[in-house]
C-alpha cells in the first residue's frame, strides 16, 4: 500500500483533508498527516517511510529528502515551488511537481482588488481614479494573466500583454493587443501586472528604467515574487516620480525604508496571500492527491519541475 504523507504547518482546511483522503483511499493508499508542526525533527521522522508528499509552502529540504528513503514524488500544492529543493529530488530520482493554475483565480482577484485600493488612494479620503478606459499591461500572460486580463476588460480597461512564449493571435483572440518588447509595456500602460517566475534571468529585471517609462499615475502590481524587483530601482523611481505607485502581496526586504520615504504609495500585506481563498485551498490539495494517483498508475509526469 502506498503512502502519502500531507506535512503542512499552516494546514489544509478540513473539508480539503477530506476530499484528499476520499482520493487516495479510493486508489488504496493510506494518508499520514502532519499538521502545525513547529520543529523540522518532526518532518524528518514523519517522511523517512512514505512514498509520496503533498505541502503547501513547507520547505522541502536537501535534509528533508536525504530523510527520505522511500519517497517517489513530491506535490507543492500551489503554483510557485521555491520551497523545494529540486536539486536534491533529482539526484534521489524524485518527481516533483506542483498544481499550476488551482489558485490562479485567487490571485488575479487580488491584483485587481490592488489596484482598485492603490486608485482609492488606500481606502482614505481625497479624490482618487478609476480603473475603466486605463490601460492594463500584463507582464507575462500564464494562468494568472490571462484572468487578470479578462478582469480588466470587465472593468473597461485596455489590456496589453507582453509574452514571448504565447503566440500573438492567441492574445488577439482573448481580446488583448500583444506588445513586442517589455519596455513597450510599461511605456503604454498606467497599471502593470506583474507575473513573471523568479529565476536567474528574471532576479532584478524589474526597476528604476521600466518604472520611471511608466505613464503619470503609473502603478505595478506585484502577485508574483520580490525577487524579481530591483528594490534599490523601485526606491528611486517612487521618490524621483511621486506620482507612481506599488502594490505587491509580499512586502520588498527594504519595505520599511521605502514607506518611510514614499508614504501610502507603496503598499504590501503581511505576509504572501495570492492563494489564501478557500476554494484555492481545496483544488490545490485535491489537485495534488490526483496527480500522485496519476504519477503511481499511469506513469503522468505532466507537472513535473525538476529534471
Amino acid at each position: 500500500m502506498k503512502k502519502v504523507l500531507i506535512a503542512t504547518e499552516k494546514p489544509f482546511a478540513s473539508v480539503a483533508i477530506d476530499g484528499i483522503r476520499e482520493i487516495l483511499e479510493q486508489a488504496g493508499y493510506e494518508t499520514v498527516l502532519l499538521e502545525k508542526y513547529t520543529d523540522t525533527a518532526d518532518f524528518l521522522k514523519a517522511v523517512a517511510d512514505v512514498d509520496a508528499l503533498i505541502v503547501r509552502s513547507d520547505r522541502v529540504t536537501k535534509n528533508i529528502v536525504e530523510a527520505a528513503n522511500h519517497l517517489k514524488i513530491v506535490v507543492r500544492a500551489g503554483a510557485g515551488y521555491d520551497n523545494l529543493d529540486l536539486a536534491a529530488c533529482t539526484q534521489k530520482n524524485i518527481v516533483a511537481m506542483n498544481t499550476p493554475g488551482q489558485n490562479s483565480n485567487a490571485v488575479a482577484e487580488l491584483a485587481v482588488g490592488m489596484m482598485i485600493y492603490m486608485a482609492r488612494n488606500g481606502m482614505t479620503a481625497g479624490t482618487g481614479s478609476e480603473l475603466k478606459g486605463k490601460k492594463l499591461g500584463i507582464h507575462a500572460y500564464g494562468n494568472v494573466g490571462k484572468l487578470v486580463a479578462a478582469l480588466g476588460k470587465g472593468f473597461g480597461m485596455e489590456v496589453y500583454a507582453f509574452d514571448p512564449f504565447v503566440p500573438e493571435d492567441q492574445l488577439k483572440k482573448d481580446g488583448v493587443t500583444p506588445v513586442a518588447d517589455v519596455k513597450e509595456l510599461y511605456r503604454q500602460c498606467q497599471y502593470v501586472s506583474l507575473h513573471i517566475p523568479a529565476n536567474d534571468a528574471t532576479k532584478k529585471s524589474v526597476g528604476y528604467q521600466l518604472l520611471t517609462s511608466m505613464p503619470k499615475g503609473g502603478t505595478l502590481i506585484n502577485t508574483a515574487r520580490k525577487e524579481v524587483i530591483d528594490e534599490e530601482g523601485l526606491l528611486k523611481a517612487l521618490q524621483e516620480r511621486n506620482d507612481l505607485k506599488y502594490a505587491s502581496d509580499i512586502a520588498p526586504d527594504a519595505f520599511s525604508k521605502i514607506q518611510e520615504s514614499v508614504g501610502m504609495r507603496i503598499f504590501a500585506t503581511p505576509k504572501k496571500i495570492g492563494a489564501e481563498t478557500a476554494e484555492a485551498n481545496i483544488n490545490a490539495g485535491l489537485a495534488a492527491a490526483r496527480q500522485i494517483v496519476d504519477f503511481f498508475e499511469k506513469g503522468d509526469k505532466r507537472f513535473q519541475v525538476n529534471q
